[in-house]
C-alpha cells in the first residue's frame, strides 16, 4: 500500500506497519493467519467512515454527481490484498476485462480501440461503437450475486465464506463539511475504496457478462466501462440490448444519460441507436475512459 492515505476509524495507518520492519510482518502474519483459520475478522475492521467527493462536473448540488469513498482500515486493506492474491490463482478473467488487470491498463484498450477504428477508417467501412456507462456500478452489486459469481469462478468455499465475512455487519458514517451522520449497516454493494472490491467487481462483470459476450464478441470492458462495436447500426442496438438485459436482470443499471454512440466512416442516413425506444446520444469525439481516451478524437473526425 501506498504511504500518505487518509486512515479509517481506528486510526491505524499503514506507516505504523512499515516502520515496525519485520515485527509487523511477524504480528500481521499470525493474524491473517487466525482471522482465515476463524473465517472472523476483527469487529473494528467492519467500520468506516464514507466521504462523498464532487466528481467536478455537472450539477453540484445533485448527489448523484458525487462519489463516496469509505475510509476503512489500513489493517484490514493489507488483510484484503492477501486473499486478493489468494483469488487471483485461481480466478480468470476474460480477455476483454482490461480494468484492474495485471499487465493491462487504459492505454492498452484505447490502443486497441483506435486501432480497430483506423483499420475500419481506411477501408472506408463503417464502425458503429455504443460506450455503454453503468449508473452507480460498485454501490448496486447486490451481495448475493457476489456470492453465486464467486462460486461460479471456481472460488475455494472457505474463500467465499472470508469475503462474506468482510461483508457482514459492515457498519459506517457519512461525513461531509457540516458534520457526521449516525452510523448505519451497508446491506448493498461493493465497499468503495477497498482493496479487494477492484478484483470482485471484475469477476461479477466477467460472468455477468459470460452469456452475451459469446453474441457480442467485439466488447471491450474497463471496470463498468463497455464498449460495443459492430459493422452495422441495428448490430450494435441489438448487442446493446442484450447488454442491457444480461446487466439489468443481475441488479446493474444502464446510465441512459451517460451512454453514447458514434460511427466513425458515417455514411448519410445511417440513423441513431436506441435503447428501449429511446435514442442514444450520438457524440463525434469520445468520452470513455477518461482523458488518455482524447488520443482517439482525430480517429472519429476523419
Amino acid at each position: 500500500m501506498k504511504s500518505g492515505k487518509a486512515v479509517g476509524p481506528d486510526d491505524i495507518s499503514v506507516e505504523v506497519w512499515k516502520c515496525l520492519g519485520e515485527a509487523a510482518v511477524e504480528f500481521l502474519t499470525s493474524l491473517f493467519n487466525r482471522v482465515l483459520e476463524s473465517e472472523r475478522m476483527p469487529e473494528e475492521w467492519r467500520r468506516s467512515v464514507l466521504v462523498p467527493i464532487f466528481k467536478n462536473k455537472r450539477d453540484v448540488q445533485n448527489c448523484s454527481n458525487y462519489r463516496g469513498i469509505k475510509l476503512m482500515s489500513h489493517t484490514m486493506k493489507l488483510w484484503e490484498r492477501v486473499v486478493e492474491a489468494r483469488l487471483r490463482k485461481v480466478v480468470e478473467v476474460c480477455e476483454q476485462q482490461y480494468g484492474f488487470m495485471s499487465r493491462k491498463s487504459t492505454t492498452d484498450a484505447i490502443f486497441a480501440l483506435r486501432i480497430l477504428m483506423e483499420k475500419y477508417r481506411d477501408g472506408q467501412r463503417e464502425l458503429h461503437c455504443v460506450f455503454v456507462d453503468l449508473e452507480k456500478a460498485y454501490d448496486r452489486v447486490p451481495t448475493e450475486e457476489l456470492w453465486y459469481c464467486m462460486r461460479k469462478s471456481g472460488v475455494a468455499e472457505k474463500y467465499v465464506r472470508v469475503v462474506q465475512d468482510m461483508y457482514e455487519r459492515s457498519r459506517t458514517v457519512v461525513r461531509c463539511a457540516v458534520g457526521q451522520t449516525e452510523e448505519f449497516k451497508v446491506e448493498v454493494g461493493l465497499h468503495q475504496g477497498s482493496a479487494l472490491s477492484p478484483f470482485l467487481f471484475a469477476m461479477v462483470m466477467d460472468q455477468l457478462s459470460e452469456e452475451v459476450r459469446q453474441e457480442s464478441p467485439w466488447t471491450m470492458m474497463f471496470a463498468d466501462d463497455i464498449v460495443i462495436c459492430s459493422e452495422s447500426r441495428e448490430q450494435v442496438e441489438e448487442n446493446l440490448e442484450r447488454w442491457r438485459f444480461a446487466l439489468e436482470r443481475r441488479g446493474m443499471k444502464v446510465s441512459r444519460s451517460k451512454t453514447e454512440y458514434m460511427c466513425v466512416n458515417e455514411r448519410e442516413g445511417s440513423g441513431t441507436v436506441r435503447l428501449q425506444g429511446e435514442e442514444v446520444k450520438k457524440v463525434q469525439e469520445l468520452s470513455t475512459w477518461g482523458q488518455q481516451s482524447r488520443v482517439m478524437e482525430s480517429v472519429g473526425k476523419r
